[in-house]
């Protein structure tokens, strides 16, 4: 692992570690499969959860923790879509809106598990660099891979509120690769958003008595 967090190159002035160019490359991978729904999202976030765990681990545990239930929500989200899988039209999950409830459960558990994880880094300062920016990205990364799980249309939303603190706090900490790639998931957030989006008003969209499938 000691080869993974040595230095691949410097850019701009920053450097960029294999483990944090490799592991976000994979993430960025697993965000285009989301898009298409492709099941293969969830082996590839897995990976990617993987391989910061080790880029992580030993010298911001409450990272290197986030990784680690990145990787249980990936098989939660794996699980799911084989259950779902052939729902939609084409043979993919079928997407759509979550419900007010669904809404409110998801707000709540973010505010009351940010507050909860940001307590406990605080507790232990040694778990994170910055603990209420780094507990946010942290829930709201679990409360969004949640949602892509189930197939809501909330989780773009999700992770467009994850990118505007998750740029910013990489590249305060010296992750420059990982701010690059949370740009570059901003307009991945914005195509996928539209695509699903339109697909949840098709597979909403009420099939008239008669009309032809």
């Amino acid at each position: 692992m000691n080869t993974l967090n040595s230095e691949a190159f410097v850019l701009f002035g920053q450097h960029i570690l294999w483990s944090d160019m490799v592991g976000n490359l994979f993430g960025l991978a697993a965000l285009a499969l989301g898009w298409r729904r492709s099941i293969w999202t969830w082996p590839v976030q897995f990976l990617a959860g993987l391989i910061l765990f080790g880029a992580f681990y030993g010298h911001l545990t409450g990272s290197a923790g986030k990784q680690a239930v990145v990787m249980i929500v990936a098989l939660y989200g794996w699980w799911q879509w084989q259950r779902g899988k052939g729902q939609g039209e084409d043979g993919h999950i079928a997407v759509r809106f979550a419900t007010w409830r669904e809404r409110a459960a998801m707000v709540a558990a973010a505010a009351a598990g940010t507050v909860a994880v940001a307590l406990l880094f605080e507790a232990y300062p040694t778990l994170s660099w910055d603990p209420w920016p780094d507990a946010y990205i942290f829930v709201g990364t679990v409360v969004a891979m949640y949602a892509q799980a189930r197939g809501m249309v909330e989780f773009w939303f999700a992770w467009l509120l994850v990118d505007v603190v998750g740029v910013p706090l990489n590249f305060a900490n010296g992750y420059a690769f990982s701010g690059f790639v949370y740009v570059i998931y901003g307009a991945l957030v914005l195509w996928g958003m539209r695509d699903w989006w339109l697909r949840s008003r098709q597979t909403a969209r009420p099939t008239l008595e008669g009309a032809p499938a």
